[in-house]
């Protein structure tokens, strides 16, 4: 099955000046479109048949998922250093946030008042938990924000457009149009960096969960999708338990995705360094974030 989420490259030279959230206009009464409808209809149809196979799990990982400091420094390494859509190389170095992450929660015309308020409690509460886990400035607002998280639905797809081009001037045009409809195997989605001249230094994000997910899926777009637009930008098979993986075993963030993020915002390991200079740190992080003698 398709991957949960897919992050893509970002190198944007436009100013990096946090853009006001317009609020986007929603008819009385929404009917969504056939094909909006069947889409609904499908991921609803899929998150029965994940949980029916025992994937999606809200547990965090227990018994069953043992893991260590070498499996946490191995899954760190992998997460943090590749990029899904970087190849087989090395991604340039380690990347994350240099200043404080503003988030705020963006909605296409179709979703409607009520959805609107839980997701924007959904997103509110998990900034809160990832800034106690990484000790970084994380926090929603309701204006000027840098990473911006778009609920929105096929039928919002010149919306989207629309508003992507405004936040990310010098997107391209495949980046774009993927944003704006991508296909049905993409779940959703995520674009977070910094500029041409410094882009492992992030300062922007954007994120797409789709408005037809139903409640776990979605919940868990956000989880992953808000996390890998941290830094954390690989999947990895290996990384277990995970949400970074994608075979959907988990759906929300584990206690081993807790450590990956403390372990990536540790002053130890600077913007910009390579896998190989990070390895001796990366080794001595995870020990301490098992609670293992160095």
């Amino acid at each position: 099955m398709a991957a949960l989420t897919a992050c893509l490259p970002f190198d944007q030279a436009e100013s990096l000046v946090p853009q006001a959230r317009p609020a986007a206009p929603q008819p009385a009464v929404y009917k969504p479109s056939a094909d909006s409808a069947q889409l609904a209809y499908y991921y609803n149809a899929l998150q029965r048949d994940l949980l029916t196979r025992g994937l999606l799990r809200t547990d965090g990982g227990g018994p069953d998922t043992p893991y260590d400091a070498e499996d946490l420094a191995r899954s760190f390494e992998a997460l943090a250093f590749y990029d899904e859509y970087g190849g087989a190389g090395i991604a340039g170095g380690l990347g994350r946030w240099a200043g404080p992450v503003r988030i705020a929660a963006e909605f296409g015309p179709s979703v409607q008042t009520e959805q609107r308020a839980q997701d924007r409690e959904t997103v509110t509460e998990y900034a809160a938990r990832l800034a106690r886990i990484t000790g970084h400035s994380i926090s929603t607002v309701s204006g000027r924000a840098n990473f911006h998280v778009i609920f929105a639905g096929l039928d919002d797809s010149a919306f989207v457009a629309e508003r992507v081009r405004e936040l990310l001037p010098a997107i391209s045009a495949r980046d774009l149009s993927l944003l704006a409809a991508p296909p049905r195997s993409y779940y959703c989605l995520v674009v977070a960096g910094g500029p041409q001249g410094d882009p492992l230094s992030y300062t922007r994000g954007v994120a797409l969960i789709r408005a037809e997910h139903p409640a776990l899926v979605r919940r868990s777009c956000v989880h992953e999708e808000v996390a890998q637009g941290l830094g954390l930008r690989n999947d990895s098979p290996r990384a277990r338990p995970s949400i970074f993986n994608d075979d959907d075993e988990f759906a929300l963030l584990t206690s081993f995705d807790e450590k990956l993020l403390q372990m990536l915002y540790d002053p130890r390991l600077t913007i910009g360094m390579s896998a190989e200079e990070a390895r001796p740190i990366i080794r001595i992080l995870a020990r301490e974030a098992m609670g293992q003698e160095l």
